[in-house]
């Protein structure tokens, strides 16, 4: 009996002794996890939230924030050529096990030790290549064991990167890329159709799919902005979704009948969301084309301007919500929606808690909507759009949707009243524009007299927002006003009448550059810049360059054959030179090129993104000129609003805080920040969540016109900002700069 009750007790001490080190173990893991903490994704996690639960940097000490280490990302690869106009970096990078990942101006891919900056290995994807050039919002991380895949976009390829080594993955795609292209067919009679086709943010990564948008041309030879699933450890298509439906699916009655043949955009360029519970992928879509005239797609123009829910593992559609109908002002949807839960107050007074889509619009709007019916959650009102006075062959559409609340994030029409006062003779210069153009309706029909607008640039713009676990948004705005001016495409007639009566240099230039640049070459500021006598400033070598490489905003051109390339090339060098072609060409006798309704060059063009200025280079319109605000989307209500950047020699005047034009977008964080760089002022701030109080700043070696973003390596807090500049005029950066408390 004896041998038996010790036995029982050997038993009993070795159970409690597996529990111990059970217990044991558990907790240095937890020691481990609270050490470490990564960012996942773009947009901090597959939700998109932008949220950090760290806390380590707070209210109490974020003032002591010192550079940790930077990173140069200008260093060019072996072999390859600087392009003659900086670059930008727009790229929120990811933190995985410690390893930071992301892009360089020129979009080479690069892994660095998160805690030292110390490179760890770095990718050209344009090696043997020609590079085309275009800006890189952030990178994707997939593993399955051992197999660790980084996979992001260069040019027109999706690439898949060995997380470890740097290199292609040989099994993915065609030797490690899939070129984009793919699953975007050309034109009925025109299947071989090269179509400018990249992305410019990432897409998201559901099992062992990755889906993704694309951005394309904004004119009459936009390829189709469809959506797309492509297998990660293969990398072939496994379905498409059509943003602009063809004949037998949902929404093809909303365009003429044989639009979809022509018609491109109402694509997905910002970013995409996923809830991994539902399997379902948010999003939204841009304008179709061609942006500012509509004649040739009458109707509401289903999916564009919409967000939308789709089957992450099918691609078939759950439900949209259409924001803009018949868009003629190019109010994409320009930010990833924002996946969040609130605590909704329902017709019947009662208080349940609901998972939502927050999608906020270039146009300062916010529209809150149920994550499984695409329902608004607060009332949205369908308001009489003004119709009349519009460009021939045009069809407004009547209606246009107005979300009660929140109430607009920025200011929706440019009015008499908000003309800026900064100075007697601002506000002259303005006065006067003003009152030859038309202004304070946002749904005026763009016209050949001029209109000013705001929310063409933003409101929003693609760094997005980000939302607390108290379902509290911060979003940071643009008030900009903007001068557009539709223009006669030259000569008139038909499609083909028109094309004939340019030399063909100029028809290149008409279908492919001259919706920034302006149709008659004198652009639109610093990031649309001027191109007469372009060819007195650079050599036809390096124009031919920029238009195969791209750069910033512009992309590339690869996609234009080299006899087109060459023409355009010889109009940008002498514009008044005749071609013999263009002498024999008539309306009759045109080109098989100009009778084909695809590429469709509209009758009318707008003169460039043209911000409207003051004489001394400041917003015409009253501060301020950007904001950073709080919306508790609980209730609808803000919680604050405070102006975001400054110009220092207004403030040294006495001039209360403006706020600037910002691009790029928040972060928020447990320990009660919300850190946001973007302004022109070139500083990174941070914020009082609760209050909106400013309580660190730090100038910036360049404007850092990209989103932080935050993590935690061997028990230190970090967060990163990507110092590119360069974006309307800025001075070049190119660094990684990182910041932890000493």
């Amino acid at each position: 009996m004896k041998k038996v009750g010790l036995r029982k007790r050997y038993r009993r001490l070795a159970t409690i002794l597996v529990i111990v080190i059970a217990f044991a173990a558990l907790a240095t893991r937890r020691s481990a996890d609270d050490r470490n903490a990564d960012w996942l994704a773009y947009g901090g996690n597959k939700a998109g939230n932008r949220y950090s639960p760290l806390k380590q940097i707070n209210l109490s000490n974020v003032s002591q924030l010192k550079v940790a280490w930077e990173y140069d990302a200008t260093k060019l690869a072996p072999g390859m050529t600087a392009p003659r106009r900086p670059m930008e970096i727009q790229c929120q990078p990811i933190i995985v096990n410690g390893i930071l990942y992301g892009t360089t101006p020129h979009l080479s891919l690069f892994a660095l030790k998160a805690d030292t900056g110390e490179e760890l290995w770095r990718f050209d994807p344009f090696t043997g290549s020609t590079p085309r050039f275009h800006v890189s919002r952030g990178v994707m991380f997939w593993e399955d064991g051992r197999d660790k895949r980084i996979l992001y976009t260069a040019g027109n390829h999706l690439c898949a990167v060995d997380a470890a080594t740097g290199k292609l993955v040989e099994s993915f795609g065609d030797g490690g890329k899939v070129d984009l292209s793919e699953g975007v067919t050309g034109r009925p009679g025109r299947e071989n159709d090269k179509l400018s086709v990249d992305a410019t943010s990432p897409g998201v990564i559901y099992k062992d799919l990755l889906v993704i948008g694309s951005r394309v041309s904004e004119y009459g030879d936009a390829a189709p902005g469809h959506i797309r699933a492509f297998d990660i450890r293969t990398g072939k298509l496994k379905w498409t979704f059509h943003t602009v439906p063809e004949p037998g699916e949902p929404g093809h009655d909303t365009w003429p009948k044989d639009a979809w043949k022509r018609i491109g955009g109402a694509n997905n360029w910002a970013g995409m969301v996923l809830d991994e519970k539902r399997g379902a992928v948010y999003f939204g879509t841009g304008s179709p084309s061609v942006d500012f005239y509509g004649a040739d797609r009458e109707g509401k123009n289903l999916y564009a301007n919409c967000v939308i829910s789709l089957n992450a593992e099918t691609g078939k559609m759950n439900w949209y919500y259409q924001t803009v109908h018949h868009d003629l002002w190019d109010r994409d949807i320009s930010c990833q929606p924002n996946l969040l839960t609130v605590n909704h107050k329902g017709p019947n007074g009662k208080i349940r808690k609901i998972d939502a889509v927050a999608q906020a619009t270039k146009d300062g709007l916010l529209f809150l909507l149920d994550r499984d019916t695409g329902k608004p959650l607060f009332p949205v009102e369908e308001r009489p759009a003004l119709t009349d006075y519009h460009l021939p062959g045009e069809h407004p559409w009547p209606t246009q949707p107005f979300p009660i609340k929140p109430a607009p994030f920025s200011r929706q029409n440019f009015t008499e009243g908000e003309i800026t006062d900064r100075t007697p003779e601002a506000h002259a210069f303005v006065k006067e524009k003003f009152s030859v153009s038309r202004s304070g309706n946002k749904y005026m029909p763009p016209s050949k007299e001029g209109s000013l607008y705001l929310g063409i640039g933003g409101g929003a713009e693609w760094g997005g927002n980000a939302a607390d676990p108290q379902g509290i948004l911060y979003q940071n705005a643009n008030e900009m006003v903007w001068d557009l001016k539709m223009m006669d495409y030259n000569a008139r007639g038909g499609n083909a009448a028109r094309q004939a009566a340019l030399s063909p240099g100029q028809v290149v230039y008409m279908r492919n550059c001259a919706a920034c640049h302006r149709a008659d070459r004198q652009g639109s500021g610093q990031e649309y810049p001027s191109l007469v006598q372009v060819g007195n400033r650079m050599s036809k070598e390096e124009i031919a360059n920029i238009i195969k490489s791209g750069r910033g905003r512009m992309p590339s051109f690869q996609h234009i054959s080299d006899k087109e390339r060459d023409e355009l090339v010889a109009f940008l060098a002498n514009p008044e030179q005749k071609t013999l072609a263009s002498e024999n060409h008539s309306a009759s006798e045109a080109p098989e090129e100009a009778k084909s309704p695809f590429p469709y060059i509209p009758p009318y063009i707008n003169n460039g993104w043209t911000r409207f200025f003051d004489p001394d280079g400041y917003p015409a319109i009253k501060p301020p000129w950007g904001t950073l605000n709080a919306i508790d989307l609980n209730t609808g209500e803000y919680l604050w609003r405070v102006p975001l950047g400054e110009f220092p020699e207004l403030t040294k005047k006495g001039v209360p805080i403006t706020g600037t034009e910002n691009y790029g977008g928040p972060i928020v964080t447990a320990g009660g920040l919300v850190f946001i760089a973007g302004t022109k002022d070139e500083k990174i701030r941070a914020f009082d969540r609760k209050t909106g109080k400013t309580v660190w700043q730090y100038q910036l070696p360049a404007g850092g016109f990209a989103t932080p973003a935050t993590y935690m390596v061997n028990g230190k807090q970090y967060v990163v900002i990507a110092a590119g500049g360069a974006k309307n005029g800025h001075k070049p950066g190119g660094k990684y700069v990182a910041f932890a408390l000493p």
